[in-house]
């Protein structure tokens, strides 16, 4: 059979003006800004108006360890969306914007697939409404400052060693990750060791993910840690006298973006933080609004639930004051085959020995969402053709064990039809209302600690080994006044342990600390493990190779 691409789909849909989309959540025409006529960007000071409005019921999309064999969180959070408004709720659903580097590198864009997306799809997986590059640009900005202030004199005293701030671009550039710059005499700058991060790791695009008003976006931009002066003492951007010009960078990109599903379900698409170097949360002011303005909110946060729900609920949660009423987890049986060893070529059969195997990678995050975090929880079966019925079955009892619910999904197929039973057992526990969330760890608990916790009791690791320096960086941290500031852990999306290899449900592991670093400005602490970086590479047959564009300027093969 043959099946038409995402692009396909997305492009033979026939979108509503984005105007009707903003009406239809009451928002007025004088509190969007256009851009074109299917996205806009809402102005968030309406939400002053609301601020007395209830909220709606949050739920949270997350998944099992990625695969090759894809799981489908995106297409599943869109595709639920779509299910309930077919049910008769005010929904909104909120994503993170993609990044240029998968979109051409290998994992894909961060519109959903089939027939639930969101569209415009060709323009939020290339340039959409300019976010990123804005941020890229405030980024480099302070890059510039920074080195500026040092060829001026040096009047802070900055020791070169001791800079912590990178440049950044948005794209999977591995040439970049480590670069020796002002080279070619004195007016050409002051030579330096230096590198590249990919835009979405960086500091300023957590900053803008996590701020509740352009007032916060300024603080947020004033504290951040560039560098140490010689005698060891803290840098901000504040003593640079930058964060008037980044925030006046920013101030559109704080906007949320407003577009709709092939459904014409409203959806706020807007900021992206990497959920395996950074927090992997759509930003603050879109998952608010969104709550102000809808019923239901369906979010999702990056990779697994160990990296992006952990980070969702232990660093978004509690900045924002968020309760999520639900968490869905996202699996295939596929994926699951995959963590038990089954070989990608080998996915379409049926195997119950491998899945058996691989299954105790989706208890493991079940038991972390309902027993960690006290949270209600259903798992959606992203379901295939080539999935036995025996197959379905064990993982329906096996879930059940837990007291966890399975809903098949069918939504890439189906649209927001094939998300119905999904959508019911969402509404359902919901309207239960048995949520006790807590935290992994509190405020005041010493960072080491912190670290331990979310490495013992997400992960499953039997403990920490922490480098010698990190250990004096971490008590450093905490004489500069950080210590009470949440951890934000870098560590690979393919396994629940530090080393990807390692799938299913490891054990008998520990965690490898190997450098920390202060956002001071996102307000956490970036612990980074194993051999994760901040700038990917792309792989030797990079999907670049196949998107075009045509006479008529129609793209294709994005997806």
């Amino acid at each position: 059979m043959q099946y038409k691409s995402d692009i396909e789909i997305a492009q033979s849909v026939q979108m509503k003006p984005i105007k009707e989309i903003a009406g239809s959540l009451g928002i007025n025409e004088i509190d969007i800004d256009l851009y074109g006529n299917y996205k806009c960007k809402v102005d968030y000071n309406i939400m002053e108006s609301m601020k007395d409005k209830k909220d709606g019921k949050l739920i949270l999309v997350t998944a099992i360890n990625p695969t090759p064999a894809g799981e489908g969180k995106t297409t599943t959070t869109v595709g639920l969306g779509d299910a309930l408004h077919r049910l008769g709720k005010k929904v909104v659903i909120a994503l993170r914007e993609p990044s240029l580097g998968p979109v051409f590198g290998v994992k894909g864009g961060a519109a959903g697939g089939g027939y639930a997306q969101v569209v415009p799809m060709e323009d939020i997986n290339l340039h959409f409404t300019g976010d990123l590059h804005a941020i890229g640009a405030a980024n480099n900005l302070l890059a510039a400052m920074l080195d500026n202030h040092i060829y001026q004199g040096n009047e802070l005293g900055i020791d070169v060693r001791k800079i912590t701030w990178k440049r950044c671009v948005d794209m999977n550039d591995r040439q970049l990750r480590f670069i020796v710059n002002g080279l070619n005499g004195r007016t050409n700058g002051v030579p330096r060791e230096d590198g590249f991060d990919i835009t979405v790791a960086s500091e300023i695009m957590a900053i803008l993910c996590l701020s509740k008003n352009i007032v916060d976006l300024k603080e947020r931009l004033r504290k951040i840690v560039v560098g140490y002066t010689k005698d060891d003492k803290p840098v901000t951007a504040g003593d640079l006298k930058a964060e008037g010009a980044l925030a006046a960078l920013l101030k559109d990109a704080l906007k949320p973006n407003l577009v709709q599903t092939l459904e014409h379900t409203p959806a706020f698409v807007h900021g992206g933080p990497f959920a395996n170097i950074a927090h992997g949360c759509n930003s603050l002011i879109a998952t608010r609004m969104a709550l102000k303005l809808g019923d239901y909110v369906v979010t999702e946060a990056g990779f697994g639930a160990d990296l992006g729900a952990e980070k969702f609920l232990d660093i978004k949660c509690r900045i924002a004051g968020f309760r999520p009423s639900v968490v869905v987890i996202v699996a295939t049986v596929r994926a699951l085959k995959h963590h038990g060893g089954a070989l990608k070529e080998n996915l379409a059969n049926e195997d119950l020995a491998a899945l058996e195997k691989g299954i105790p990678n989706l208890l493991k995050h079940i038991e972390n969402v309902t027993v960690k975090f006290g949270l209600p929880a259903v798992v959606a079966i992203n379901r295939f053709p080539t999935d036995s019925e025996a197959e379905l079955k064990f993982v329906e009892e096996k879930c059940k064990e837990l007291g966890v619910n399975v809903a098949l999904s069918e939504v890439w197929a189906k649209g927001g039809e094939g998300g119905i039973k999904l959508a019911e057992e969402v509404m359902r526990l919901a309207e239960e209302g048995k949520s006790s969330f807590r935290f992994i760890y509190e405020d005041d608990m010493p960072l080491k600690q912190k670290i331990e916790a979310i490495a013992r009791e997400v992960y499953g690791a039997d403990g920490v080994e922490f480098a010698p320096s990190v250990l004096k960086e971490l008590a450093k941290l905490e004489s500069y006044g950080f210590g009470s500031y949440p951890v934000c852990m870098a560590k690979t999306q393919y396994s629940l342990s530090d080393d990807p290899k390692k799938l299913g449900w490891p054990k008998g592991f520990k965690i490898s600390i190997r450098s920390v670093k202060v956002s001071a400005g996102a307000g956490f602490i970036v612990a980074l493990t194993g051999e994760i970086m901040t700038m990917p590479g792309l792989p030797k047959v990079p999907a670049a190779e196949k998107i075009d564009v045509d006479a008529s300027g129609v793209i294709s093969g994005l997806f």
